[in-house]
């Protein structure tokens, strides 16, 4: 008897390294043609390695005519020529728009998951993402900390934007949350006049440049010794089941600075 065939497409492709991750947590390595080379070159070793087992690609509309896919994940702003060439010739393309909060992250994998004909898979994922949500709101620090995404650069995520939605959930406060939009326009003063307790880096950063020597700055290093967390940035600037995961991350490394500054205003340990 032969076997049922598989619902969905069975030949999908990626342009943008947030849609490779969703891919890629949702359908095996025989069924996904390429993710782009943006994940094959990932620091977030779980991204890497799965992308590893599947094919890679730049973006171009070559590649999508040479691998023929049965559907092309892309992302909002990614390889704007490709995808308007693809839509003048109708081929299949789902746009997957970025989420700035969970509740975005669940519409998006919903989406993404029925195009792929893996609506379970999806609810799966979802149902991890929100028990790890729910444990890290029973073990929230007793009261909000205030902290600064900073990478040196003018722009830190301000209120609508993932990275606000991950600090909230880890029971923190954004000092660029006053801004309206996604993003606002910080330098060294202006940070300082925040008052943020707390600088949070983004664990794939590049170093060095021009921004790292900024945010490595030394007043910063000095008033902020013990008080710098890192959080996994690939979760944080893309909207997926793992953004949990960065919830959890940045909640342990607040409860770390928390504990540590207690300590240190007791005295313990001190000679």
């Amino acid at each position: 008897m032969a076997a049922e065939p598989t619902p969905g497409p069975q030949h999908v492709m990626s342009l943008s390294e947030c849609t490779d991750a969703l891919l890629l947590d949702l359908l095996p390595p025989q069924r996904i043609a390429s993710v782009t080379y943006l994940a094959h070159r990932s620091a977030d070793p779980v991204l890497a390695a799965r992308a590893a087992r599947v094919g890679s690609n730049f973006g171009t509309s070559e590649e999508v005519f040479a691998q023929a896919p049965d559907l092309v994940l892309a992302g909002t702003y990614s390889t704007p020529a490709a995808r308007a060439l693809l839509r003048q010739l109708h081929a299949p393309m789902l746009v997957v728009s970025p989420a700035n909060n969970f509740d975005e992250i669940r519409s998006s994998v919903r989406a993404v998951a029925s195009a792929l004909g893996v609506a379970e898979r999806g609810e799966a994922l979802l149902s991890q993402m929100n028990a790890k949500l729910a444990a890290v709101a029973r073990t929230r620090p007793a009261r909000t900390i205030r902290v600064a995404a900073w990478n040196g650069s003018r722009y830190v995520p301000g209120k609508d934007s993932l990275f606000n939605a991950v600090l909230e959930a880890a029971g923190g406060t954004n000092v660029a949350a006053t801004s309206p939009a996604g993003y606002g326009s910080f330098d060294i003063e202006q940070l300082l006049m925040a008052q943020p307790e707390v600088l949070a880096y983004g664990a794939e950063q590049e170093a060095p440049a021009l921004g790292t020597d900024t945010a490595e700055h030394p007043l910063l290093r000095w008033l902020y010794a013990s008080r710098r967390i890192t959080y996994p940035q690939l979760y944080v600037e893309c909207g997926l089941p793992e953004s949990a995961n960065a919830v959890q991350a940045l909640q342990t490394e607040l409860l770390a600075v928390v504990h540590s500054t207690i300590q240190t205003s007791q005295g313990v340990g001190a000679p």
